[in-house]
């Protein structure tokens, strides 16, 4: 063997050595590389994980909170700053929370009621109402709620967990049949058919009763303890019913409409039949009515507003136009009052525009506002298919 052989060797050798380690060093840098981006992505689920429990938290404390503003008794026993912490918070969450729209309903019409207070006129101005209220109550019944505000909560949490410690222990039975964790007794819809199992004697009443329990657990399973949000909703309403729109959903009564129709879309989707005595279908077709009959009644409703604001200002014009001296109407002398009239009240832009159209308009606007018709909401067959086909203004998939 030659000494190049030998040198040759020993290169080599050197040469597979130098692979080697960069072999193992890329491979390590591979796995950081691969641990840091799991460790993002375990961040990242984690983080938003934790946000929506928070969100989960908050809501379920505004619908414990605001639960109270149904009941008379705490109508009077509540202070103003009572009332405006509840307003406060209704106002906050109505458009997003079914139970909390109907809390602002109930704080509205009780205020109206009791103080003579439009919360309508206020907006979100809690600090107002809190001032009206004040006014007409007391001033030592104010201060007295300022003192006993904190403990006054405290009692009312303390109430609410003794309330589920003894709800659990009266439905143990049932909850232990159908595994029911005691947190779930924060949705009063499954605490009654819960409720209902309980009481159920007949085999054919504790078959049906068995039923809706296993409907509510599985709808909590879709929706949670506290429910669909309004956002919901109002995205699922207005994707499957033509006519529905963002405005309905400010009304508590639609609002608890779109949410039974969804609770017996979900059920039906799922393969629930319902019970001998209330068929799943017969309460799918009963919701899908209602949530009809509730968009044509307040398509209706807001058209007949738009119709009177159009009637009231056409009214005004037409008395401005006719209050002109010596100017026939239609004629350019009532063109020009006409828009002299408009002066400071529009701009150059709008005038113009007003002009055009009321040369090129020969009927005097009261003549025209007596043939108006309001038109009439339009009833659509769009909607969630129940399992098949359906016929006759339901919808189909």
């Amino acid at each position: 063997m030659s000494e190049s052989d030998g040198m040759d060797d020993v290169l080599d050798n050197g040469l597979r050595q130098s692979l080697l380690i960069a072999s193992r060093i890329a491979e390590t840098l591979a796995r950081h590389r691969q641990e840091s981006l799991r460790q993002r992505e375990h961040q990242d689920a984690q983080a938003t994980h934790e946000n929506q429990a928070r969100y989960e938290a908050e809501r379920a404390a505004m619908q414990g909170t605001l639960a109270p503003v149904h009941r008379d008794q705490w109508w009077h026993e509540a202070q103003p700053t009572d009332i405006s912490a509840a307003y406060a918070l209704s106002e906050a969450w109505k458009d997003h929370d079914p139970a909390a729209l109907a809390a602002a309903d109930r704080i509205r019409s009780e205020v109206h009621r009791r103080y003579g207070i439009d919360t309508r006129n206020i907006g979100a101005d809690a600090a107002y109402l809190e001032s009206g209220v004040e006014t007409v109550s007391a001033e030592q019944a104010r201060l007295a709620a300022v003192r006993e505000h904190d403990k006054g909560m405290a009692l009312i949490a303390a109430a609410q967990a003794e309330d589920l410690r003894a709800t659990a222990e009266k439905l143990a039975p049932v909850m232990e049949r159908h595994q029911v964790p005691a947190g779930y007794l924060t949705n009063q819809a499954l605490v009654a058919a819960l409720q209902t199992a309980q009481d159920a004697t007949t085999p054919e009443a504790i078959e049906a009763a068995d039923t809706l329990v296993k409907e509510r657990l599985y709808l909590i399973g879709k929706d949670g303890l506290n429910g669909p949000t309004i956002d919901q909703l109002r995205e699922e309403t207005t994707a499957n019913f033509n006519g529905a729109a963002a405005d309905h959903f400010k009304d508590a009564t639609f609002v608890n409409a779109a949410k039974d129709w969804h609770e017996a879309k979900l059920l039906a989707e799922a393969g629930f039949t319902g019970t001998h005595d209330q068929p799943l279908e017969q309460r799918y077709e009963r919701t899908e009515s209602e949530l009809f009959a509730r968009i044509e009644a307040l398509g209706r409703d807001i058209e007949n507003r738009v119709t009177r604001a159009d009637s009231q200002r056409l009214q005004s014009e037409g008395d401005r136009a006719e209050s002109s001296p010596a100017a026939e109407y239609g004629s350019e002398a009532h063109h020009q009052a006409f828009a002299a009239s408009l002066a400071g009240t529009a701009t150059d832009g709008q005038i113009k525009g007003r002009l055009a159209a009321a040369r090129s308009e020969g009927t005097h606007p009261r003549a025209a506002l007596a043939s108006k018709a309001p038109a009439k909401a339009r009833k659509t067959s769009t909607g969630a298919a129940l399992g098949a086909q359906k016929t006759k203004n339901g919808p189909s998939r």
